[in-house]
């Protein structure tokens, strides 16, 4: 009996059952939760699906291939404030976006790096450049924790670009969704990233430049924080800093693992991370609606996390080089 029912769990499609509780939530609020169904709570959340998808799309690039990156946050809060912060203090859009994408791309360079040459597990790496990206930025950089963007700048006039009522970050999204999953599946480059993921030992065998691939991971890990960071503050028409502090990090986590991206590498896409972003969205705007304290919504999430994660542990078992490379 023990075999039939732990054959049953190996069979079961993750991706389904979350989609199928994604819609059964979405068809429980629409029919209890007043105001759910109208147009500006229906934008509010395929808004927030579309800033959480953009961090989701770059940390699930980075976990197929056996890794994970908990730099991604502080990247994207302190990145765009150092940017707004040389437009405020004068200096030129063109001079200040290519230093801040240079930096950017500089500490995602600097991850992969460490991870695949040096062999320090990612978890500390990524743990100790964001803790340092946010330290250094926030005191050496930034006078304080929020910074506007100057008036009638590009950024701002971004965030107030709607087409047919949509916002443009919720287009964007779709947009990188679509151009990740032609990268994943149709490029040489993204198929390494499969291979990598699933047997990392037998892909350096035939020749696949894993040690290049884990860089190029993490540096486009880094660019999808900073994309999401210039919508964040299109939106907001700021960026505070202490988002860093937030619990956005382990939203990021959910919305990959949730939706079936496999934390022992090799497995999941971009319709995995839609998917999750979709529950996870919705399911935060019911909790709002429903007016539950934060406290009590970050236990929620924390809870479906653990969930998650022990479920992904059963449908696909860690083997012994996922281990052993210690990215997790």
């Amino acid at each position: 009996m023990g075999a039939s029912a732990w054959t049953f769990l190996r069979n079961l499609n993750q991706e389904r059952i979350v989609l199928v509780v994604t819609l059964a939530i979405f068809a429980a609020a629409t029919v209890s939760l007043p105001g759910f169904m109208t147009t500006d709570n229906l934008i509010s959340i395929v808004r927030s699906i579309a800033v959480i998808g953009i961090l989701a799309l770059g940390m699930s690039v980075v976990i197929i291939g056996r890794g994970i990156d908990l730099s991604m946050v502080a990247i994207m809060a302190m990145s765009v404030a150092w940017y707004l912060q040389l437009l405020g203090d004068g200096m030129p859009d063109r001079y200040a976006f290519a230093l801040v994408f240079a930096g950017v791309l500089a500490i995602g360079l600097i991850n992969g790096f460490l991870v695949a040459y040096a062999d320090v597990p990612a978890i500390f790496v990524t743990l100790a450049s964001g803790s340092f990206v946010f330290g250094y930025v926030r005191s050496q950089l930034i006078p304080s924790d929020a910074v506007p963007v100057p008036p009638g700048h590009w950024v701002e006039a971004l965030g107030a670009v709607r087409f047919i009522g949509v916002p443009v970050e919720v287009y964007l999204f779709l947009a990188l969704s679509f151009a990740v999953f032609l990268f994943l599946r149709f490029t040489k480059w993204g198929r390494y990233v499969y291979y990598a993921g699933d047997n990392p030992q037998a892909a350096r065998n035939i020749g696949i430049p894993v040690r290049p691939m884990l860089v190029l991971r993490y540096a486009l890990s880094a660019i999808s924080a900073f994309v999401a960071g210039l919508l964040t503050a299109a939106s907001l028409h700021s960026i505070n800093t202490r988002v860093v502090n937030s619990n956005l990090l382990y939203d990021i986590v959910l919305v990959a693992v949730i939706g079936g991206i496999g934390l022992s590498g090799g497995k999941g896409g971009v319709r995995n991370v839609l998917i999750g972003a979709a529950l996870i969205g919705i399911m935060l705007n019911a909790m709002t609606i429903i007016d539950i304290p934060v406290l009590y919504q970050n236990l929620i999430k924390s809870t479906i996390l653990l969930a998650a994660i022990i479920v992904d542990g059963l449908l696909n078992p860690r083997d012994e080089q996922t281990a052993q490379q210690g990215d997790i």
